[in-house]
């Protein structure tokens, strides 16, 4: 059964598609261990989600595990806290949409620039992750879309997830 860092760590191996990277490099830049990253990349495997021999996530079967994620993981907008935009409220999609200041969704962080409400994040470094990794931050962005967004934003966010998908695959 698939884990929630498990998606981190996917999208994580898909910004990095093309180059090169280890277990290690991938546990130092999601800040897990080096067993975690090793234990979602075989559970992502046994999923049929990531492929061994390719070393990339493969596209249709992860996107069809994309659209059932706010069933699979389940959160929903908290209290509210200063943090890093996220959603509909950090790009690609705040380009997209335009929201009211009480409709901003936020990763807590004490060091976040922005007042929202909390959406809990797949994994709970995901904060610090994202500041390191500006591509990380805009995939991550989509899948919370698609966890806690409206219908307009969820489907919004699969159709840029599959355009990224379909542009990485083009080189």
């Amino acid at each position: 059964m698939l884990k929630s860092q498990d998606v981190v760590v996917c999208l994580k191996v898909q910004v990095l598609k093309g180059r090169g990277w280890t277990y290690r490099s991938l546990a130092k830049e999601l800040a897990m261990s080096h067993s975690e990253v090793h234990e979602a990349l075989k559970r992502a495997l046994d999923a049929g989600i990531y492929s061994k021999k390719s070393r990339a996530v493969l596209a249709e079967p992860f996107l069809k595990m994309l659209k059932g994620l706010r069933y699979i993981f389940y959160t929903k907008p908290g209290r509210m806290v200063r943090g890093i935009p996220t959603a509909h409220s950090g790009l690609p999609l705040s380009d997209e949409i335009q929201s009211d200041a009480e409709d901003v969704y936020v990763w807590a962080d004490p060091e976040g620039e922005v007042r929202g409400q909390e959406i809990e994040p797949l994994y709970p470094a995901v904060p610090r992750a994202v500041k390191k990794d500006q591509a990380l931050y805009e995939w991550l962005n989509l899948v919370e879309a698609i966890r806690v967004g409206r219908p307009r934003e969820q489907m919004l966010a699969m159709e840029i997830c599959k355009n990224r998908f379909k542009k990485s695959e083009k080189g």
